[in-house]
């Protein structure tokens, strides 16, 4: 199944630059990690949520045979420029950096993902009309920002925001198994509709 992106390039006679966003390794950044916890709100950590999502998408993509590198698979400190190194080894490959997200307003809700690059924007596309509904909660949409991973990677690459820890209630919807499953479950099915 491809992305309506695709069909919508194909039309416009783009199809080449949809071919790009065919792929047979998927390289997953658990963002932050080690003495960089990333955010921290009610005792909840966001390296720690960030790679078990990161883990649970890993399953999925070895379930469906799809080669996969982790930039990291315990709580340590990866500086920015190894995950870049990391990712640029790899021909054919799309980089997925998790995380969650954090406001001082904490009344903010939400997921969203972040992308550079037209293949990068079909991916994003893919993987936000999927994450929001599925864990039921507000649409942030996706967008182009220039993020270290995602600008300096040479493969297609995106950041997703699965949600925010700074809000209490979506904090606690976020630290479940079913929470993190389902976020996993979104971005497999948003690569694959890429694929």
């Amino acid at each position: 199944m491809k992305c309506v992106l695709w069909l919508a390039l194909g039309w416009l006679g783009l199809a080449g630059m949809a071919e790009a966003a065919r792929f047979s390794t998927v390289v997953i950044d658990p963002g932050h990690g080690g003495k960089d916890k990333g955010a921290y709100w009610g005792g909840v950590r966001e390296s720690t949520l960030n790679l078990k999502v990161a883990t649970k998408l890993e399953a999925l993509l070895k379930k469906r045979g799809i080669r996969t590198v982790m930039t990291r698979r315990s709580n340590v400190f990866v500086s920015l420029q190894s995950r870049v190194a990391m990712a640029n080894r790899y021909r054919s490959a799309v980089f997925v950096s998790i995380h969650f997200n954090a406001s001082t307003n904490t009344t903010i809700k939400g997921a969203e993902t972040y992308y550079w690059g037209t293949t990068g924007r079909m991916i994003a596309g893919a993987i936000q009309r999927r994450l929001p509904a599925r864990v039921v909660t507000r649409n942030r949409g996706a967008r182009r920002h220039g993020f270290t991973v995602l600008t300096q990677t040479r493969c297609p690459a995106v950041l997703v925001e699965c949600g925010f820890i700074s809000n209490s209630r979506e904090r606690a919807r976020c630290s479940t198994d079913w929470y993190q499953e389902t976020a996993a479950r979104a971005i497999y099915d948003g690569l694959m509709a890429c694929r």
